[in-house]
C-alpha cells in the first residue's frame, strides 16, 4: 500500500502548473512561491507537503512561517503548529510576535487558558522596541483587548501617561469604546496642546450619539473648572459647542480665550461670524457688540461695528412680519456709522448694505440706486465691493421689471470674477432670470456649470433649482405649471407678497394634482409667515405634513412648522413635540442637528 506522502507527492506533481512541469531545460518554481499559490486556493495539504521538506531555517523564515502555520492549523494539526512555533522562537528569540503566534496556536486548538497564559508571558517580557509589532500582531488577529494591554504595558515601560495615545485612541474608536476615547483624548491634550487638531479629528470620527457629546461636554467643563490655566480644554469645548450649534455657550469660551491670549477680540469675531452664518443672530449680535465695546482701539473695532449692523439687519429681515420702524432705525444706525467712520473704500460695504435696505425693505429704489452708484464710482474701492454693488444694481433692475439691464450687469460680474464665488453668484442670478422668463433650457445650461461650483451654498442652490426644473418638466413637457410657479417666484423676489400668494392660489386651482403642489404649499406657507398670518401658515404646512404621499418636502414642512410654533406663536410645548418628530421621523434630514439643539433648549437642558 502506498504511503499518503507518496499519494500527495503524485497528486502534487500532476497538479503543477504547465510552466512548472518537468521538461527539458526546466527551471523549477520556488517551493515558497508555489506553496503560497496553493495557500491562496485553500489547498493546504499541498502547502504542508512542500514546506515540511524545507530546512528549519527556511520553514521559520518571515516569508514561509505565517503561511506554513496557517495551513497546519487549517488541517487541525495543532501540535505540529505548536512545535514549529516553538522552534521558530528558539531561532529568533528577539521576535516577540512569535510568542503571540504560539498563543494563537493554543487558542486554535481550543485551549484558551494556555493561550492567555502565553500572551501574559509575552507582555511580561516585553521591551519598548517590541510594543508596536506585538500590538500590531494582536490587532491582525482581531484581539483588540490584547492590543490595548500591549500599549498600556508599553506606556508603563515608558513611564509616560500619554505614550501610545494616538494608537489607543484609534483602537478605542474602532471598538466604539467612547468613555476610553474621551479619557485618552483629554489626557493627551492636557499634556500637549499641539495635539488639538488630531484630537478634534479623532473625536469627529468617534462621537455620533448625543449621549457621547453630553459626556464630553461635562468632562470638559469639569476639567476647565479644575485646571483654568490649561487653555486646551477651553479650545476643545469651544470646538464641541460649535459642532453642536451651541453658539451661546461657544461665545463664553471664545471670550475667555480672547482674554487669556490677549488677541483683542479675534476669537469672538470668528465665533460671532459662524453664529451669524447659522442664523443665530442673538449670539452674533452679542459677540460683535462685545468686541465693539471692549476693544474700541483694537484692530477689529470697525469690522465689529459693521458686522453688528449686518447681524441686526438680518435679524430684522427674518423676524416676521418685518417691522418697518426697526428698518428705519437700522438706516439711522448705518448713517451714524458712516458719519463716524467716513465714506471710504473701507466703508463701501456699509453703503451697499444701506442700499439693500432702501431697495428691498423701504421700496425706495431711487435712493438705493444712488448709493450703489456711489460705491461703483468710489476711487480705490476694491473690485470685489464694486462688483457686489453691480450685482445689487442688477437686482434693482429686476425689481423695476428691466431684466435685460440686469443680465448685462450680471454678465459683467461673471466675466470679471470667473471661477470665484462672486462670479458664481452672478451666474446663478442669470440662471434665475432665465428661469423667471420660462426659458428652462437656458437656465439649465447655467445650472449645470454651477452644480460643480466650489462654493457649497451656490452649488446646492443650483442643484435645487435644477431638480425643480427636471422634476416638473417630465410629465408637463411644456412646463406650463412651472412657468406659473416661476412667475410667482419673481413676484416674491420683487417683494410683491400679496400678489405672489394670489398667484400660488391660482396655480393650485389651475393645475390640481400637479407635481408642484407641495412646493406651492410650502412657498405659500413661507409667504404667509412673512405677512404675519401664522394660523394660515400652519394650516398650509399641515397640508404637506398630513399627506402620506408627500415625501421630498415633509421634513422641510415639519421643521418650519416647529419654528413657527417656537418663534412666532410661542407655543414651546407644541414646538418641542414637532422638533422631536423631525428627529425621529427623518433621522437623515439636514434639519436633525438644529432640531435636536432646539428640542434640548426647549426641554431645559441648558443649551444656550
Amino acid at each position: 500500500m502506498r504511503s499518503s506522502s507518496f499519494l500527495v507527492a503524485a497528486a502534487l506533481l500532476l497538479s503543477l502548473p504547465a510552466h512548472a512541469q518537468p521538461s527539458k531545460g526546466w527551471a523549477p518554481v520556488s517551493n515558497t512561491a508555489l506553496a503560497q499559490d496553493y495557500a491562496r486556493r485553500g489547498e493546504h495539504e499541498k502547502v504542508v507537503f512542500l514546506f515540511e521538506k524545507l530546512p528549519l531555517e527556511e520553514q521559520t523564515s518571515l516569508a514561509t512561517f505565517p503561511v506554513y502555520i496557517a495551513s497546519l492549523q487549517a488541517l487541525k494539526r495543532y501540535k505540529d503548529a505548536e512545535k514549529l512555533t516553538k522552534k521558530a522562537i528558539k531561532l529568533r528569540p528577539e521576535d516577540a510576535t512569535l510568542g503571540v503566534t504560539l498563543g494563537g496556536a493554543y487558542l486554535a486548538a481550543g485551549d484558551k487558558p494556555a493561550a492567555e497564559k502565553q500572551w501574559q508571558k509575552v507582555l511580561a517580557q516585553l521591551t519598548p522596541t517590541q510594543v508596536q509589532p506585538v500590538a500590531a500582531e494582536f490587532s491582525r488577529r482581531e484581539l483588540p483587548e490584547w492590543a490595548e494591554r500591549t500599549y498600556l504595558r508599553g506606556r508603563a515601560l515608558a513611564k509616560n501617561d500619554t505614550e501610545y495615545a494616538p494608537q489607543l485612541i484609534q483602537l478605542y474608536t474602532q471598538s466604539q469604546d467612547q468613555p476610553k476615547v474621551l479619557a485618552e483624548t483629554l489626557r493627551l491634550i492636557a499634556q500637549d496642546d499641539k495635539q488639538l487638531p488630531y484630537v478634534r479629528n479623532m473625536l469627529q470620527n468617534a462621537l455620533h450619539e448625543e449621549k457621547d457629546f453630553d459626556a464630553l461636554e461635562k468632562q470638559l467643563i469639569t476639567a476647565i473648572q479644575e485646571h483654568p490655566d490649561q487653555a486646551a480644554y477651553s479650545e476643545l469645548l469651544l470646538w464641541l459647542q460649535v459642532q453642536r450649534h451651541d453658539f451661546g455657550g461657544a461665545l463664553m469660551q471664545a471670550r475667555a480665550l480672547d482674554r487669556r491670549s490677549r488677541s483683542e477680540g479675534v476669537r469672538v469675531m470668528e465665533l460671532a461670524s459662524i453664529a451669524q452664518q447659522n442664523k443665530d443672530y442673538e449670539t452674533a449680535i452679542e459677540g460683535f457688540s462685545y468686541v465693539a465695546k471692549e476693544y474700541r482701539n483694537g484692530p477689529y473695532y470697525n469690522g465689529a461695528r459693521q458686522r453688528l449692523l449686518q447681524a441686526r439687519e438680518a435679524q430684522v429681515r427674518e423676524t416676521y412680519p418685518v417691522d418697518v420702524a426697526k428698518v428705519r432705525a437700522l438706516v439711522t444706525e448705518y448713517d451714524q456709522l458712516l458719519a463716524e467712520l467716513g465714506r471710504t473704500p473701507d466703508t463701501a460695504p456699509v453703503i451697499r448694505n444701506l442700499a439693500n435696505l432702501y431697495a428691498f425693505q423701504l421700496n425706495d429704489r431711487a435712493r438705493a440706486m444712488t448709493l450703489l452708484q456711489e460705491v461703483i464710482d468710489m476711487p480705490r474701492a476694491s473690485d470685489e465691493v464694486v462688483d457686489e454693488a453691480k450685482v445689487t444694481q442688477g437686482d434693482l433692475y429686476i425689481l423695476k421689471g428691466e431684466p435685460w439691464e440686469a443680465t448685462l450687469l450680471y454678465s459683467q460680474v461673471e466675466k470679471s470674477h470667473k471661477d470665484s464665488p462672486l462670479g458664481y453668484e452672478a451666474k446663478l442670478r442669470n440662471a434665475r432670470l432665465s428661469y423667471y422668463a420660462g426659458d428652462f433650457k437656458l437656465a439649465q445650461s447655467h445650472l449645470d456649470i454651477l452644480k460643480e461650483a466650489t462654493t457649497r451654498e451656490i452649488a446646492n442652490d443650483a442643484m435645487q433649482l435644477s431638480l425643480l426644473i427636471q422634476d416638473n418638466t417630465v410629465e408637463d413637457t411644456l412646463g406650463l405649471g412651472l412657468k406659473a410657479y416661476a412667475a410667482v417666484e419673481q413676484l416674491v423676489f420683487q417683494n410683491k407678497i400679496p400678489e405672489a400668494i394670489k398667484g400660488l392660489d391660482a396655480l393650485l386651482e389651475r393645475f390640481p394634482g400637479h407635481s408642484l403642489a407641495d412646493d406651492t404649499y410650502y412657498l405659500k406657507a413661507q409667504l404667509q409667515r412673512r405677512t404675519g398670518d401664522f394660523p394660515g401658515a400652519i394650516a398650509t404646512l399641515e397640508r404637506i405634513t398630513s399627506n402620506p404621499k408627500t415625501d421630498v418636502l415633509s421634513d422641510d414642512a415639519l421643521f418650519l412648522l416647529a419654528r413657527i410654533q417656537e418663534e412666532d406663536v410661542k407655543d414651546k410645548g407644541k414646538a418641542q413635540e414637532l422638533y422631536n418628530q423631525v428627529i425621529t421621523k427623518f433621522p437623515g434630514s439636514i434639519y436633525v442637528a438644529e432640531a435636536r439643539k432646539r428640542f434640548r433648549k426647549l426641554r431645559g437642558d441648558g443649551v444656550q
